[in-house]
């Protein structure tokens, strides 16, 4: 009797074992998970973090970023007003520039992430989006204070399939929007006059571990509505053949100068990241790293001809640019330097962030794609722009929570741009003084600041 028990005991086991193998490869389907097992936590623009969250359960894995910083402009402007930036607002103040508070939900392949901002950056990041002139109910303000927010679904089909609509990270120009993930603060002119979110649609496919392919359907660039009636496509190719390389590509195409449906835009965006030493466990030199980013682009129709010089009526309007960074690691990633820079030309101007203040450009109410206000820096088709910047920071990163950063930094352009002693609000640097007739904006072709930063995630 005993045999016979055990006898049956032992078939029901195989059966189980049999019925646990065949089912495996399903499982293994569902559990394929792109770039795996890469470290990716030395690359420009993403989350250094090698251990996992800290606020994670199995449908939400939670996060909170703190970005605040104190910058001194050598200019020393009397209004405190930082010009032609979108991560620095105030000089020789104390700044949260970026309180960041949400998580990522999932539930049956549903999927959902909603990240809140507050600081300055709600304010400063959607000052050049004119499409919220156009209808009612206020864009800027019903969305400024997300930074990330869509939901959508998860495909078990190769290495997956994501389907998600509302606002997310553009990455165009390669840094992060979030400070702690970049390597450099002030990003340079590549990456800070490029997009940081797009409002649409994106379908996501990873065909194999090391390969995604990205399209979008979007209302137009960095844009909480659209210019026109059509919207802005584009999409992103991100491949990594191993874990000490990436190369990726953006592309874009749109209609997004207000008003002028037959002038159209196309920006390329192109990236390659190289981790050319590691030896984590060193305490001297523990990584070394470069990423350069090359972008160009061009609007043509309706009064301006991209590239072609040959039309005096139909001035050239385009957009080239480079950056290039190196960052090095010491002491078992706890200290890196990094140093870097870039060049950028922008004949028209249209991707030119406007000075702040008096100096900034405000909408024509008779002629969206023109400006009013009392002394609005131009951007008609031809007006010249060039700018170059560099800089050198040292982090100083005791865990992975936790960054103190120190950066000097250097900018110039071909025309009076940044804020000089005397500012761009008013003789005395308040709103409230008024203004003089001869009184003017201070704009001037250079500066040199130095930032101290201390950047938090969680």
């Amino acid at each position: 009797m005993k045999t016979k028990i055990i006898t049956l005991l032992l078939t029901t086991l195989a059966v189980y074992n049999s019925n646990a193998q065949t089912e495996k490869p399903k499982d293994s389907i569902a559990e394929k998970i792109p770039f795996e097992g890469m470290d990716m936590t030395w690359q420009n623009g993403s989350d250094r973090r090698t251990s996992p969250p800290v606020l994670s359960t199995k449908y939400f894995t939670g996060s909170v970023m703190i970005d605040a910083n104190y910058t001194h402009s050598y200019n020393n402007p009397n209004d405190n007003t930082v010009v032609g930036s979108t991560a620095l607002a105030r000089n020789n103040e104390m700044q949260v520039s970026s309180a960041n508070l949400g998580g990522e939900f999932n539930y049956e392949n549903a999927r959902a992430k909603i990240m809140m901002q507050f600081g300055t950056r709600s304010t400063v990041i959607p000052r050049n989006d004119y499409s919220v002139y156009k209808g009612q109910y206020q864009l800027d303000n019903a969305y400024c204070y997300l930074s990330e927010a869509y939901a959508g679904y998860h495909f078990n089909k190769w290495f997956g399939i994501n389907v998600d609509a509302g606002m997310f990270m553009s990455y165009i120009g390669l840094n992060s929007y979030y400070q702690v993930e970049n390597w450099e603060y002030q990003a340079s002119f590549t990456s800070d006059n490029t997009p940081w979110f797009f409002t649409g649609l994106r379908v996501q496919v990873f065909p194999t571990k090391k390969l995604k392919l990205e399209g979008w359907i979007i209302n137009g660039w960095q844009s909480y509505g659209k210019f026109n009636s059509m919207p802005g496509f584009g999409g992103n190719i991100t491949w990594c053949p191993n874990e000490a390389v990436k190369l990726l590509t953006n592309d874009y195409y749109g209609t997004d100068a207000a008003g002028l449906k037959n002038r159209v835009r196309f920006h390329s965006d192109n990236s390659l990241l190289v981790r050319y030493f590691n030896n984590p466990k060193s305490k001297g030199i523990s990584k070394a790293a470069f990423s350069t980013t090359f972008d160009i682009g061009f609007e043509k129709g309706d009064g301006v001809n991209g590239f072609d010089t040959s039309d005096p009526n139909n001035p050239a309007q385009y957009f080239i640019s480079g950056m290039a960074y190196n960052r090095i690691w010491f002491n078992n990633d706890t200290l890196a330097w990094t140093f870097g820079g870039g060049y950028m030309t922008n004949p028209g101007r249209y991707l030119v962030l406007y000075p702040t203040g008096q100096a900034s450009p405000l909408p024509n109410p008779s002629n969206p794609t023109q400006t009013a206000g009392a002394f609005p820096f131009s951007a008609n088709p031809g007006d010249e722009f060039k700018g170059f910047d560099c800089s050198t920071g040292v982090d100083f990163m005791p865990n992975q929570s936790i960054t103190f950063r120190v950066e000097f930094v250097h900018r110039e352009a071909n025309v009076p741009y940044f804020a000089g002693s005397g500012g761009v609000t008013s003789p005395t640097g308040y709103t409230t003084t008024p203004l003089p007739a001869d009184w003017r904006p201070d704009l001037v072709k250079m500066e040199n600041r130095i930032i101290f930063a201390v950047l938090f995630r969680i």
